[in-house]
């Protein structure tokens, strides 16, 4: 299920919880997108089928369509591009490689998840029911429900953890730990938010809130990185499913956490529960569902490992 990456020849450089990145030469980077899966920070023994080739296609198609309003770091995800610049840089091809890699241009990250909001929902909500009329710094009316949607968009940024749990920051913090970038930082969440969530309201989704990660490239431009706006960093809702008050249906990994959540004994630290097969194959069915409502395509590649 190729949760787990090696590509022979290749220096392997890093290791996230469903990414493994490689060095092309000095300037470029190999992203492969595993089938792995986490929840609440824990990578789970189980692989979600297609799960990288999703993420991996996904992220190429919102590349492409928001490249107008903030530059990226793809470079290709065409298979038969990208394998040649494995080969060249001595590198052996896989069969099982086939769209989830990414030829990435080098950047150095910026320390900042940059979360923007639409709705209260997830961590925001369970951190307004805490502190009600605010949220991180953000001055929000009284008496709001889940699922509401916010009166405009916010940023909400958060640390960018090795280990362990991403935490909430203020924008000022945010902004002291992006290398002079936090206005812009800001500026492009906001406006990559917006632009993606009015490209799919046609669509009968609702995006309810989404992550962007963001580097300098060696000119020392800002430009967008990792991934964009897939089911992994983002939270699609169904609109003929949306209720206030309630935490409608999403495309992303919630199927999971709330498997996880009805468990008892489980303390959200490794090792993680066995994950039945059931929601496996539903969860691999969320994925999809995301991938051909979003793009208008089916997915088609075979699951590998």
């Amino acid at each position: 299920m190729a949760s787990q990456v090696r590509i022979d020849g290749l220096t392997h450089i890093g290791q996230g919880k469903v990414r493994d990145i490689y060095a092309i030469g000095d300037d470029l980077l190999l992203l492969v997108a595993s089938d792995r899966i986490s929840a609440f920070d824990v990578v789970m023994s189980e692989a979600i089928p297609n799960k990288g080739q999703v993420l991996t296609q996904l992220a190429s198609f919102w590349f492409e369509k928001t490249s107008h309003i903030v530059p990226n770091h793809l470079v290709s995800a065409n298979d038969n591009e990208v394998q040649q610049a494995v080969e060249a840089a001595g590198g052996t091809w896989s069969d099982w490689l086939n769209g989830r890699v990414m030829l990435c241009q080098r950047t150095k990250p910026l320390a900042v998840e940059a979360v923007v909001r639409g709705y209260l929902s997830g961590s925001g909500w369970k951190q307004y029911c805490k502190t009600p009329g605010q949220l991180w710094g953000h001055e929000l009316p009284l008496g709001m429900s889940e699922s509401q949607v916010l009166p405009a968009p916010i940023y909400t940024p958060s640390s960018k953890a090795t280990e362990g749990h991403d935490e909430p920051l203020t924008v000022a913090e945010a902004s002291l730990v992006s290398s002079g970038f936090g206005p812009n930082v800001e500026a492009a969440a906001i406006q990559l938010y917006t632009y993606a969530s009015e490209l799919v309201a046609p669509l009968g989704l609702i995006l309810a809130d989404t992550k962007f990660e963001f580097g300098v490239h060696p000119n020392g431009q800002l430009i967008l990185i990792d991934e964009a706006l897939t089911p992994d960093s983002s939270r699609y809702w169904l609109a003929d499913q949306y209720q206030i008050g309630i935490s409608p249906p999403s495309f992303d990994k919630q199927f999971v956490r709330d498997y996880l959540e009805s468990l008892t004994g489980w303390n959200k630290q490794y090792p993680a529960p066995i994950l039945p097969s059931d929601v496996i194959e539903q969860t691999r069915a969320k994925y999809l569902d995301a991938y051909q409502r979003v793009t208008g395509l089916e997915l088609t590649y075979a699951t590998n490992g």
